[in-house]
């Protein structure tokens, strides 16, 4: 199994190995369309943003001392 090392943010960084099966999985749900396979992919973004948005608007700033939830990645 490989080793799952960091960015240098805290956070590992994703195994190639698993992003590899996880790329083939989205394909052969989707037949191999890759453009229907965007098009989920892009639909699911959307429903994310979308939650994030309404749990940021339920949030305190003391809940979360003063962290806001970003959009997109740095």
């Amino acid at each position: 199994m490989p080793a799952i090392t960091s960015k240098g943010d805290g956070l590992p960084a994703r195994d190639i190995v698993t992003a590899e099966w996880e790329i083939e999985a989205v394909l052969a749900w989707h037949d191999d369309n890759a453009r229907a396979a965007i098009g989920t992919l892009l639909d699911d973004i959307c429903h994310l943003r979308q939650q994030l948005a309404l749990a940021e608007g339920a949030m305190s700033t003391g809940m979360t001392r003063g962290w806001r939830p970003s959009y997109d990645r740095d």
